[in-house]
């Protein structure tokens, strides 16, 4: 019977890891158990920034929404709580475009909901 190697596979293996480690400083991109080091690390963040990325940019909309509201005597959480109330459904991602970039149809949804 003839003998095996797992060649093939391990070099595969490890070309994707050095591949991913591209750009890295040092050793950490050219010499494996290195890079495997740094790409698993490169990796967890990447998993744990995307999930912050997300609560990066609700607080972001809170922010922009507040400052469009205040203009008119309103707090944030009072204009919420009106908001929903209300019955219009839009969410805060458009609710800070509109207060950023068209502040004449945030007033509109801000007098609708004063209202």
């Amino acid at each position: 019977m003839p003998r095996t190697t797992y060649a093939v596979a391990s070099k595969k293996r490890r070309k994707k890891i050095l591949k991913a480690a591209k750009g890295y400083f040092g050793r950490r991109k050219n010499v494996y158990t290195v890079a495997k080091n740094a790409v698993e690390k490169a990796m967890s963040y990447s998993y744990i920034h995307r999930k912050q990325k997300k609560r990066n940019f609700r607080k972001l909309w809170i922010v922009r929404i507040n400052a469009g509201v205040r203009q008119y005597g309103m707090s944030y959480s009072k204009f919420m709580g009106e908001y929903n109330k209300s019955g219009m459904e839009m969410n805060r991602k458009v609710l800070a475009d509109l207060a950023m970039n068209h502040p004449e149809a945030f007033k509109a949804v801000v007098d609708k909901v004063k209202k």
